[in-house]
């Protein structure tokens, strides 16, 4: 089922042209039974009933909004233009918003790659493109959005791990633009059948579910300490071995590999420490 746009004609001009009409019959009418010409009276009954009948063709179509027309349960075609128009009286006609539309999905609990159990809710905005599939080819486009769209965000999330395990790989929490972009695509699998175009869909909340979350943020706490240990440890090290270069460059004083063993000992303590360092005065010689 495609779109297929059909005519209409000016709602306004086929009004006034209608009423006029309408007044011409009433008159015949009166001079019928001044008359008493049944022609006439039989005349004037049936061209006002169709002129009547006729006003049921006007209908309304506002901006970004269609009309889809069928008859007798076959489709005939979408009208486009604004403002009142005028088609065949006996066409059922059902509007269609074109307008940008936008929700938000409930949060939804799901197992991510890894099986740990997260919540997760998106924001998709979405409008309809093809406004004969959006009412023929499923039953309620805007339930179908709906339904379609859960569906897909947990098919996406059930796809990614929620943390980054390894460098370069894709998950939710570290690589928002491309996840939106994922599920993007999977939207677009899902809707199109419904002529539903899916501007934008992003990723509104995340999080591990209530059952994990305290063992998950004291994980995250450990690799964020883990880290900061290491390039602690790193920037010590550097600063170490810049300290020996330049005492050896200087030629201040010559320290002997145990001497030296001593000294980045005792300086790795200082640079790594989590506390602050009680310093030793040494009074006597070096050795």
């Amino acid at each position: 089922m495609k779109e297929n746009p059909i005519r209409s004609l000016p709602g306004i001009p086929m009004l006034l042209a209608m009423l006029a009409l309408l007044l011409v019959c009433g008159y015949v009418f009166v001079r019928g039974l001044d008359g008493n010409d049944s022609v006439l009276i039989g005349g004037a009954l049936l061209v006002g009933a169709v002129a009547a009948l006729s006003l049921i063709g006007l209908y309304m179509v506002e901006p970004n909004q269609s009309a889809v027309l069928s008859l007798f349960g076959k489709y005939v075609g979408t009208v486009h233009d604004n403002g009142l128009r005028w088609n065949n009286p006996f066409f059922t006609k059902r509007k269609v918003s074109l307008r940008v539309r936008n929700f938000e999905s409930g949060r939804l609990k799901v197992n991510e790659l890894d099986g740990s159990p997260i919540e997760i809710a998106a924001v998709i905005v979405w409008r309809v493109v093809d406004s004969a599939e959006a009412v023929f080819n499923v039953d309620d486009y805007e339930s179908f959005v709906h339904i379609q769209s859960e569906a897909a965000l947990r098919a996406m999330a059930t796809t990614y791990p929620y943390d980054q395990h390894e460098d370069g790989q894709i998950s939710l929490r570290s690589h928002p633009a491309e996840i939106s972009d994922r599920l993007k695509e999977h939207l677009d699998e899902r809707l199109t059948s419904a002529g539903v175009d899916v501007l934008e869909a992003r990723i509104s909340h995340l999080a591990y579910a209530a059952e994990i979350a305290h063992a998950m943020l004291q994980r995250q706490q450990a690799n964020a300490v883990v880290a900061a240990r290491a390039r602690i440890v790193a920037g010590a090290c550097g600063m170490v071995e810049m300290a020996l270069a330049e005492l050896q460059k200087s030629g201040v004083v010559a320290l002997d590999e145990e001497r030296k063993a001593a000294m980045v000992s005792n300086l790795l303590v200082v640079l790594c420490g989590d506390r602050g360092t009680q310093p030793v005065v040494n009074a006597g010689s070096l050795y």
